[in-house]
């Protein structure tokens, strides 16, 4: 017999003692999960077995007193550790078989699968939804995923600006103008480089800076002061809104192929698995197949949608989506819009007459509107966000697709030129690729350096 069955035989047949010279103690514990508050107070109320009986089904004495076994061999009782410690030390000490590797694994496993799975622990609601949302927001926000996302744009930012800052390499004009043409070339514009710039020469010549060396973390400091977080960044990250807002009304603009459907899908989809109810209203009625695409979206990220034919007034779409999410007291309401900067006489009447008639049920609705931005357009996305600025009162901009551009260091203009923060980016296709935007996070994955050779 080996050293673990002995164990497990003696510590048996200890725990067989016990229990017969426990039999005559009055004072034990009888532990039971009852669900039911009203049969809780029956149980405090009841000796055990008279609550045993009350539920042993009709079948006479023979039955009862069967039970009534049953309910003795099952009472768990107070163990003599000390006596227990005693005779496992006895055991190994007058052990004299050699173990095997291989049996001593055998035996590993025999104990455990005679071991009872433990029962999970019931958890409360609202440390269901902690936990859940603390899970979400450390695989949405990690930076490894930025990273990723931003590695083309890396790729001709911070690797030929390492290049550029070569070793012994001194500070003078000509290196100013070569870094000038690097920020160009990453779409950080005309304008707000000359800024950065600028802001270089100045802490050089005040900080008395001679080394090329020491620019790389100026100009990731420099950046990172242009880049302004939004008033809302903690309720961002973990898509939290105010309770007094409810439902929270999430207007998305921008122009048709930015990226506008999927987005609202993926915010749908983060906004659930930090606990809350969602609806989504198909308003973009002018564009072929939109409803579609945007039920597709819903399907895949589990929330309600509301809709109607195409060319239904975009208006009507809002009030009834709102009004849903009222009488199914939704958390998050998101409504999409058509994209027609071409017209912009009739797309902010349109959008004028949505949060018109949003107010009537909701006096704030909506609370948040958010521009999408297309990041591989560049500068363009500059212009179309200052378009878009003067027809509607943006409070974010979510910018799609910096995973496939080398252009992503346009956040910076955006930011610098408009003053509207950023709130979310687009790494990937999944749905589960809408990063909360950072303004640390961003910059260090920019400048990441875990890839110099």
């Amino acid at each position: 017999m080996s050293f673990f069955k002995k164990i497990k035989n003696k510590i048996t047949s200890t725990f067989s003692e016990n229990v017969e010279e426990s039999k005559s103690q009055e004072n034990i514990e009888i532990e039971k999960t009852i669900s039911d508050e009203k049969e809780l107070d029956i149980l405090e109320n009841t000796a055990p077995i008279d609550i045993h009986a009350e539920i042993i089904p009709d079948g006479g004495a023979d039955v009862k007193a069967e039970n009534e076994v049953l309910v003795k061999e099952d009472i768990p009782v107070e163990i003599n550790e000390k006596k227990i410690i005693n005779d496992v030390e006895n055991i190994h000490s007058n052990a004299v078989e050699a173990i095997d590797a291989n049996d001593f694994e055998d035996d590993v496993d025999d104990i455990h699968k005679e071991v009872p799975e433990p029962v999970e622990e019931k958890k409360s609601f609202f440390k269901r939804i902690v936990e859940k949302t603390t899970e979400t927001v450390k695989y949405t926000f990690g930076i490894e995923k930025i990273k990723e996302g931003l590695s083309k744009t890396r790729k001709t930012f911070s690797d030929s600006l390492r290049k550029t800052l070569g070793f012994g390499r001194k500070i003078d004009e000509a290196l100013l103008n070569e870094i000038e043409e690097i920020l160009i070339t990453a779409d950080i514009g005309v304008d707000t480089t000359e800024q950065v710039i600028d802001s270089l020469r100045v802490r050089v010549k005040k900080e008395n800076y001679e080394s090329a060396e020491y620019l790389y973390d100026l100009l990731k400091e420099e950046i990172e002061k242009i880049l302004i977080e939004s008033p809302s960044a903690q309720n961002d990250r973990i898509y939290e809104i105010d309770d007094t807002a409810k439902p929270f009304v999430i207007l998305v603009i921008g122009v048709n192929g930015v990226g506008k459907t999927t987005t609202i899908g993926k915010l749908a989809h983060n906004y659930k698995n930090a606990g809350k109810s969602v609806i989504i209203g198909a308003a973009d009625t002018f564009r072929a197949a939109a409803n579609e695409q945007l039920e597709i979206w819903a399907e895949r990220a589990g929330v309600d949608i509301v809709q109607q034919k195409q060319g239904a007034d975009p208006a009507a779409v809002a009030f009834d989506t709102l009004k849903s999410a009222q009488a199914k007291n939704k958390d998050v309401v998101i409504i999409d819009t058509a994209g027609r900067l071409h017209n912009k006489a009739h797309l902010m009447a349109e959008l004028d007459k949505i949060s018109r008639v949003m107010k009537k049920i909701e006096a704030n609705a909506p609370h948040e509107v958010y521009l999408i931005l297309d990041a591989t357009t560049g500068q363009n996305a500059i212009f179309q966000a200052k378009e878009f600025s003067k027809v509607a009162p943006l409070t974010g901009i979510i910018l799609t697709k910096l995973d496939g551009t080398a252009k992503g260091g346009v956040v910076i203009p955006i930011a610098n030129e408009l003053k509207i923060p950023v709130r979310y980016i687009g790494v990937g296709e999944k749905i589960d690729d809408l990063q909360v935007f950072d303004t640390k996070a961003f910059v260090d994955a920019l400048f990441d350096e875990s890839e110099k050779q």
